[in-house]
């Protein structure tokens, strides 16, 4: 009888340390998903913005370059400074910690357009999570969208806080969800929503203001002063 406590004893001992175990690797998970992923991308998108902007104080006023970035996104609202932005919206571009500008399921339009949506994706969670603070938008907002020669300014009109992720029609030239009827100039942000978790899709749009032409010191428009 005695040994068989001892027994039953050992094993719930051994059975709490594997559950301390496991419960120290889970953190060391979370802690790595949640954090050291975002050290290490936001070193890489310092990096590659660093190249563009190098690359752009090089060549000067030109054709817009989409080799290595075509711009940056800068929304206040946000608090999360310059966003490198760059064709994708696959891992191996998002993880880098930068934003992506579709290519299917629906392809976006570039800002220089005369007409379309300039759509765009970005982490909220890990990998840089450049778009944590997407709720914080609201109507009236300021988005702006700075590329080598021009400042793109747009304002925020209509936000989707939950949508399926396979709602594709938020993605659309016209975004007919959002309100919209006719063609314009449009920009959409998506990610990911509830915060942690890729169930849903969190949506904000914004239409084109006005553009201000890049001045030799890149003056930012007012909205980022």
């Amino acid at each position: 009888m005695v040994r068989a406590r001892s027994r039953i004893a050992g094993a719930i001992s051994v059975f709490g340390e594997l559950l301390i175990t496991g419960g120290v690797l889970m953190g060391l998970f979370v802690v790595y998903s949640l954090w050291w992923t975002n050290v290490l991308a936001d070193r890489e998108a310092d990096k590659q913005s660093h190249s563009v902007r190098d690359r752009w104080a090089a060549t000067g006023p030109g054709a817009l370059d989409t080799r290595d970035g075509i711009g940056f996104l800068h929304v206040p609202a946000m608090k999360n400074g310059e966003v490198l932005v760059k064709r994708g919206t696959g891992p191996k571009v998002l993880n880098d910690g930068v934003a992506g500008y579709y290519t299917d399921p629906v392809a976006a339009a570039l800002p220089a357009a005369a007409r379309g949506n300039f759509a765009l994706a970005a982490h909220r969670d890990g990998h840089g999570a450049k778009f944590h603070n997407i709720h914080k938008l609201k109507n009236g907002d300021s988005i702006v969208f700075e590329t080598r020669d021009l400042w793109y300014v747009y304002k925020v009109y209509r936000t989707l806080p939950e949508t399926s992720k396979f709602n594709v029609d938020v993605l659309d030239p016209v975004p007919r969800e959002s309100g919209k009827a006719k063609p314009g100039r449009y920009i959409t942000l998506t990610t990911c929503t509830p915060v942690y978790t890729s169930d849903y899709r969190y949506i904000v749009w914004g239409e084109l203001e006005r553009t201000e032409k890049v001045d030799a010191a890149r003056t930012p428009p007012a909205e980022l002063r």
